[in-house]
């Protein structure tokens, strides 16, 4: 009996250590919310990541992907449904929400006031820092192809990427750390 049990605690032991192996100092990062308090949580804890010197991966999907929409561009052959998601979604970080006490715009406006008045960066300023910082941003291909969003359409960004899941998931799993915002 002991023996057996010997046994199974060396196997689980390498078990672990393969795992541990396999993963990198790295972040990955699901950010689902296209609502503003959601995507700045993002944003922070993913250039306080690349602070720490670990490798940051962000996956943008279904909502959040209008916060990278970039407003100065206009694409061109779009359907009439892509052009009603186009209408009816944030154009850029500037122009999303709250999810909680928007009240408006009021709510928006007051929590940016605050932002600028104790000196933390907007969003659009997160989104330099972490291109600045070596932070990859992978937007999701299919949630582009559901809104009528093109790439041409999306900020410049240094580490921008279009892709789908499985390169989500081949990123979390080397990944000491995975989030979902």
């Amino acid at each position: 009996m002991e023996l057996e049990l010997q046994k199974q605690i060396d196997e689980l032991k390498a078990k672990v250590s393969r795992m541990e192996a396999g993963t990198k100092d790295q972040l990955s990062m699901v950010i689902f919310s296209g609502d503003l308090d959601k995507i700045l949580a993002a944003m922070i804890i993913a250039t306080g990541a690349a602070a720490y010197d670990m490798k940051v991966k962000l996956f943008f999907t279904f909502w959040a992907t209008a916060a990278l929409r970039d407003p100065k561009k206009n694409v061109k052959g779009k359907n009439l449904i892509e052009k009603m998601f186009g209408m009816m979604l944030p154009k850029g970080s500037s122009k999303v929400t709250l999810s909680k006490m928007h009240m408006a715009g009021m709510g928006t406006a007051m929590i940016k006031g605050i932002m600028k008045k104790h000196k933390v960066a907007s969003l659009p300023e997160m989104f330099k820092i972490a291109g600045e910082n070596n932070v990859q941003i992978n937007i999701c291909e299919m949630s582009m192809n559901l809104m009528g969003f093109k790439k041409e359409e999306m900020i410049d960004y240094p580490n921008l990427t279009v892709c789908g899941v499985a390169t989500f998931l081949s990123d979390a799993q080397e990944s000491k750390i995975q989030l979902f915002i």
